[in-house]
């Protein structure tokens, strides 16, 4: 190690402070031969967080499947993950949180969110062609709820309006639970030709390392250990860990990065998320077996005076990290000028594995970077585990002692007006879902949104999903529930899925039931996605969701990635034509556990999760697929909150149609109409296929319901008018609206 440092040294309060463990401060003095320093130590702080390190669930993530035929890399390799979606082209996309900024700071905190996991993706060389996002918030007539939810709302907007990337899908729950602490996933799906990726590596002694796009400030410093912390009466304090996103500079960095990368010059790149320029250094050196050689001093800075931490801390937005191959600076410095971006030489790569960084010449911090990296130095723990308390309260759950309603229509007004039912126009309406006029589902509504390929039949089909209650009922099952839904509403879209990302949002892991729901929630999620030969194709964890009082309900929120053939067989979930006939595929459960009608009509907040069977699941789904290849079907759509009255109304709904059908009579009607039984759809087929069609389920034995006919513009049940379709609809449409008049 060198002799040169000369800044002041630490104690083990100063790595208290920072975050680490008393055992975490004396692993750093064993790994450099002696104390650190401050800056040292902040490099330690950041990379061994909760939010870079994953240090305390790595062991799990090992476990998911991670390997398929489809797969160009595996989880954790690159930025994002790459499937091969074939005819020479791969698709790169990931799913990641920007949950405590969007709490403190939502506006900003939702629009970086946007600005990061968008340049995962073209950091590799993918154009993005779609966002999603999935959005958790406290109980929408909540005052802060709404605070929140329209600046979550207003930062992923504008900032993907401005960047010019269509957002074409998403999903968004209200629950106490996320009062303190809302929940901003953000997904971005890119497009590449096979063997045209760039890896976030650095190799070649003597090559030098830029440091492209906007320039460096004070905002996000300690961003990553702010994430790794719980969320507590001092949050808004900590609005300086928060980055200021720009999407007109995205936009310049994404022209540029995929312009350079044609010139041949670049050996590897790296976006600058969280911990800054610490991370993309130390990563790429660690992936590469090099080290560098980086001058602070040289970064280009908005703020004078900028101490050496906080250069190597900022999280400020829209840059990256390139080593590129010595001798073709011009080359790269020739697009970077085009675009009217900072292009800066901060450094060069070097043998050995030390990352040095210096100011004004003075060594300032000098790390081995294969200590602080993910499988690499970064500590591993095997945290404890106990099974809830609650399950007590849970396994008393009685169903025969739940009344059924005094009138049926009462709940059917009341569900279609439940905010995680009723329409999220007033926050998709927002959004601009056309942009690069490649979205295929706009006019087409299906259960799942669907990118065309340009010169290609194809089209890319992508879903987020979660039901966060499902888990906090029954972790495995909920777990296995998420993976399910996403592929169910694949396959309802008439596409095969292929891969998932995922983002697991949960409480604090050193509290032994949280930590019990992951554990359990992520073998679900496993063997679901060996079920559908789906991997994982990586992600992001996301701990210590919760407030002083209570952690949020367990969310690993599946992302997930389709291909069908022909996008001009994409199935829909609207009916079609009067006189259609109505069907649910799947079996009538006797089940109103975990419903929405069971927490919001009865105040039953716990109870089990829903009906589910993996194997059931799968035979569904199959046949499903089937039914749509052989065109014996008009619409699809799945079953899920609010159960079949519900999935019926949302595809009468589209086209003003009205039904008439009739429950099953072996089963509680409550449960018929609004309990959420999973492993079920509702299609419509033309009367002339009935046959067909009925001979397909039997000799396949899938289990099905005949439920009624596509009928005028009143809502009949079991021969009760329910009221006009019309009127369902405006409910259904202005409830959340009604909520920002």
């Amino acid at each position: 190690m060198s002799t040169q440092l000369h800044q002041p040294l630490v104690t083990e309060e100063t790595a208290k402070s920072l975050g680490l463990l008393p055992e975490e401060y004396q692993k750093i003095q064993d790994i450099l031969g002696r104390i650190p320093t401050f800056t040292e130590l902040s490099i330690y702080s950041v990379m061994w967080s909760e939010h870079c390190s994953y240090k305390n669930s790595i062991k799990y993530l090992k476990k998911l499947p991670r390997k398929g035929k489809a797969l160009l890399v595996e989880a954790g390799e690159e930025n994002a993950g790459l499937v091969d979606i074939g005819d020479g082209w791969a698709c790169a996309f990931k799913i990641e949180s920007h949950n405590h900024p969007s709490a403190v700071e939502p506006f900003q905190g939702a629009a970086t969110g946007v600005g990061g996991i968008s340049r995962d993706i073209f950091t590799m060389g993918a154009r993005p062609v779609a966002s999603l996002n999935s959005l958790r918030f406290g109980e929408l007539d909540n005052k802060k709820t709404q605070h929140l939810l329209k600046g979550v709302v207003k930062g992923i907007s504008h900032y993907g309006n401005c960047f010019g990337v269509p957002t074409v899908a998403g999903e968004v729950y209200f629950d106490d639970c996320y009062q303190v602490n809302p929940l901003v996933n953000a997904m971005s799906v890119g497009i590449v030709r096979v063997g045209e990726t760039i890896s976030a590596t650095s190799e070649g002694a003597g090559n030098p390392i830029y440091i492209v796009g906007a320039s460096t400030g004070k905002d996000g410093i300690h961003g990553a250990t702010f994430a790794s912390e719980d969320l507590g009466e001092d949050a808004e304090d900590k609005i300086p860990s928060v980055q200021v996103g720009d999407p007109f500079t995205e936009k310049l960095l994404l022209e540029a990065t995929l312009e350079v990368i044609k010139t041949g010059a670049v050996v590897g790149m790296q976006d600058m998320g969280a911990a800054g320029i610490t991370c993309s250094t130390n990563e790429m050196s660690a992936k590469g077996k090099h080290g560098m050689k980086i001058w602070l001093d040289k970064v280009p800075t908005r703020q004078r005076h900028m101490q050496p931490f906080e250069i190597l801390l900022s999280e400020s937005q829209e840059r990256m990290l390139i080593v590129v191959e010595k001798g073709k600076e011009a080359l790269v410095e020739a697009v970077f000028d085009k675009w009217d971006l900072h292009c800066a030489i901060i450094g060069e790569v070097t043998e050995g594995n030390l990352v040095q960084y210096y100011m004004n010449e003075e060594l300032v911090a000098e790390v081995p970077a294969d200590t602080l990296v993910l499988g690499g130095g970064a500590p591993v723990y095997d945290r404890p585990f106990k099974k809830p308390a609650y399950h007590v309260q849970r396994d008393e759950y009685d169903a025969d002692k739940v009344p059924f309603p005094k009138s049926y229509v009462e709940v059917a007004k009341n569900l279609v007006q439940n905010p995680n039912i009723a329409s999220k126009r007033f926050i998709y309406k927002q959004y601009d879902s056309m942009v690069g006029v490649n979205n295929a589902s706009t006019n087409r509504p299906s259960d799942a949104a669907v990118i065309r390929l340009k010169d290609s039949t194809k089209g890319l089909v992508m879903t987020v999903d979660c039901n966060s209650r499902y888990v906090h009922a029954d972790a495995y099952k909920g777990g296995a529930i998420a993976v399910s839904e996403a592929a169910r509403n694949i396959v309802c879209t008439g596409a095969k899925p292929v891969a998932i990302t995922n983002c697991l949002n949960f409480g604090n892991p050193y509290d032994e039931e949280v930590y019990w729901n992951f554990v359990h929630a992520l073998q679900g999620m496993g063997d679901a996605c060996i079920q559908f030969e789906t991997p994982v194709t990586g992600g992001n964890v996301s701990f210590y969701n919760q407030s002083p009082n209570r952690a949020v309900n367990p969310t690993p929120t599946i992302g997930m990635l389709g291909i069908i053939e022909d996008v001009a067989n994409i199935m829909t979930l609207d009916f079609k034509n009067e006189g259609d006939l109505i069907y649910l595929i799947g079996s009538c459960t006797n089940d109103i556990a975990s419903s929405e009608y069971l927490v919001h009509e009865h105040k039953i907040d716990l109870s089990p999760a829903p009906h589910f069977e993996l194997k059931e699941e799968a035979q569904v789904q199959d046949a499903l697929a089937k039914l749509i290849e052989n065109k014996l079907i008009h619409s699809a759509h799945d079953l899920s909150e609010g159960g079949l009255f519900i999935a019926v109304l949302e595809s009468a709904m589209t086209r003003n149609f009205g039904f008439d059908i009739t429950t099953c009579s072996s089963i509680r009607k409550d449960a018929c109409l609004f309990g959420e039984g999973q492993s079920r759809m509702v299609v419509s087929i033309a009367a002339d296929t009935k046959d067909s069609f009925d001979n397909f389920l039997k000799v396949n034995n899938i289990p099905n319901r005949f439920l009624g006919t596509v009928k005028g513009k009143d809502i009949l049940i079991d021969g009760e008018n329910f009221g006009s379709i019309s009127e369902y609809k405006d409910l259904y449409d202005t409830a959340i609206e009604k909520y920002f008049v």
